[in-house]
């Protein structure tokens, strides 16, 4: 080679990098199975104090609460009648599935992260950090659910233990929402007051250590599980076969409303009764023996939940008729319907707050672990992962405090000012959506990290649990997504007014040939002893909407006149057209 040449070649420019590629690597770019491993043996700052026991509390805390003391009845009256037993056994099925590939990760990576880490490993760093903030919303929405729901216990309670109305501006939300008309709406209250302390207390005692909190949590579960089986065995005799019929009551012409749809519809409000499972797989790197106990514990925790939850159910809409269960505390409401006392009802308040008190508990619990991780991992700001004091102070308290604190009084703030009315829903979504990442989650590290020690296993090979799991939580989304479609209501509404519409004629029709054929009264039920002729029309055949009504009334004037009275029905209201 010439010297010219030689210079030219050392003259070439290297090549460009692609600044998008690489900027696409980095979102992506995964956790090694060695560097998990490492982060697994190499972390001491959070204290291994959990036996199996205290694991399965914690499991058991975290789901039983809201859910059945709660939205039980609520989903009974409003969507599926007595058919809500399936809509429970349903949501159980899904939460089993997803139970069952959270229990394959999490024994492969004990890691504090839960579905945040196993995201990491399986498809890179942005869907971690998604389902890290995803995961961080659905404890924080959950947490206020549940403490906002505990507050309407503890006025119940006083309520009915001291004919004392507690419900006065100490204890409610200055603001509420709407549904119907898409408003806040001013409540007459100014704080929610004790919503706030619950979760200042429960806030301390996650400051306190991991272990203070086993124990309490622990106590609590105990005692709302006895509750709830005394509950089932002391009103089982008062049970009337006769409020099982209809067991699915028939659509009322709505998707929400009864029918197989409401069983549906029902599905996604009480799929937030399974939420919490997967606080478990959270307080991983806190366990003893990092294996085995933490898929069993998490399993165990979500089968007696479902079978609790199942006696509950059929018990409780066969007491009373399922249209009196749509309150803040059914449980307590049907115990009316028996010849038990007081006591019974204020147990059931008892058990209800204690419930409440271990699902905030835990949730909050759940975040703080979740931000813990991702601060490790430099997605957060490090002090989320502090585990001591700095100010001076000689002693350790083994958890991440400065989370506990920042989600406390976060939990704290919007519990007592902020409507928080449609959140139940909103954290059932936020869960769905990180069961489906560990499904996928699953499959990918099953043929993407086959080598990996796996001590638990998911039963019938690698996809057929992960895949109808996937299928699962999608349907369950979308319907939430179906129900409450504004275009798909638009559309029902509009093809609602074209049906009544189309109705104006009909009548017209049938005004003539009653004036023609001079018929006799009493042939028709719809004719009355004055010989006149009733038609019930929509009020959605308005003056405005519908210019065949006046068509009508001024062509058959002497045939048709306008009652003075109007029917008012709360499901299909009607004006009453008369003809003499």
């Amino acid at each position: 080679m010439s010297e010219i040449e030689s210079v030219a070649t050392s003259a070439t420019p290297p090549p460009k990098e692609n600044v998008f590629k690489n900027f696409l690597k980095k979102l992506v770019a995964r956790k090694t199975m060695r560097e998990i491993d490492e982060e697994i043996s190499g972390r001491s700052l959070l204290s291994p104090s959990l036996n199996w026991i205290h694991l399965t509390g914690i499991g058991l805390g975290a789901i039983i609460g809201a859910g059945i003391f709660v939205l039980s009845g609520q989903a009974a009256a409003k969507n599926a009648g007595p058919s809500v037993i399936i809509s429970f056994i349903a949501t159980g099925i899904v939460a089993l599935f997803a139970a069952l590939s959270f229990s394959e990760l999490m024994a492969m990576m004990q890691l504090s992260g839960a579905a945040y880490t196993y995201t990491y490993a399986a498809l890179g760093e942005y869907p971690a950090w998604f389902i890290g903030w995803n995961y961080a919303l659905l404890n924080q929405l959950s947490a206020l659910t549940v403490v906002v729901n505990w507050s309407k216990y503890v006025v119940h309670l006083i309520d009915i233990v001291s004919d004392y109305n507690a419900t006065t501006w100490a204890v409610r939300a200055p603001l509420a929402w709407t549904d119907s008309t898409h408003e806040f709406y001013v409540t007459g209250g100014a704080i929610n007051f004790p919503a706030i302390i619950i979760t200042l207390a429960v806030t301390v005692l996650l400051i306190s250590g991991i272990r203070a909190t086993a124990i309490v949590n622990l106590v609590l579960v105990v005692f709302k599980i006895l509750v709830l089986l005394i509950f089932i065995f002391a009103t089982c005799k008062y049970v009337d076969r006769k409020n099982y019929d209809p067991f699915i009551p028939s659509n009322k012409g709505s998707f929400s409303e009864y029918g197989v749809s409401g069983i549906v519809e029902a599905c996604n409000l009480v799929f937030f009764a399974y939420v919490g499972f997967e606080t478990v797989a959270t307080v991983a790197e806190e366990s003893q023996a990092r294996t085995r106990p933490l898929p069993y514990a998490t399993i165990s925790s979500l089968l007696i939940s479902l079978f609790i939850y199942i006696g509950i159910c059929t018990v409780l809409v066969g007491l009373v008729p399922y249209q009196s269960l749509n309150t803040d505390s059914p449980l307590s409401d049907a115990i009316k319907s028996t010849p038990y006392g007081l006591w019974l009802s204020v147990l059931l308040d008892l058990g209800g707050i204690a419930g409440l008190t271990t699902v905030a508990l835990t949730t909050l619990l759940s975040q703080t672990r979740i931000f813990f991780a991702m601060s490790h991992d430099g997605l957060l700001p490090s002090i989320f992962g502090r585990t001591h004091w700095t100010a001076g102070i000689p002693w350790k308290t083994d958890t991440p405090w400065v989370s506990t604190i920042f989600s406390g009084v976060i939990c704290a703030v919007f519990a007592g000012f902020c409507p928080i009315d449609v959140i139940g829903e909103t954290s059932s979504i936020s869960a769905l959506i990180t069961y489906l990442f560990v499904h996928i989650d699953l499959v990918v590290l099953r043929y993407t990290r086959h080598d990996a020690n796996r001590i638990f296993k998911v039963p019938f090979g690698p996809w057929l649990v992960p895949a109808i799991g996937s299928i699962l939580c999608q349907f369950v989304y979308f319907s939430y997504g179906f129900r409450h479609s504004k275009k798909r209501k638009q559309a029902i509404q509009l093809s609602s007014r074209i049906s009544d519409i189309e109705l104006v004629p009909t009548i017209q029709k049938l005004v003539v040939e009653y004036s023609n054929a001079q018929l006799e009264p009493n042939i028709d039920s719809n004719i009355n002893q004055n010989n006149e002729v009733k038609f019930y029309v929509n009020d959605a055949l308005t003056d405005e909407s519908t210019p065949d009504v006046k068509v009508i009334n001024e062509t058959n004037e002497d045939n048709m006149s306008e009652s003075s009275s109007e029917t008012i029905n709360e499901e299909d209201p009607a004006k009453i057209y008369t003809i003499t």
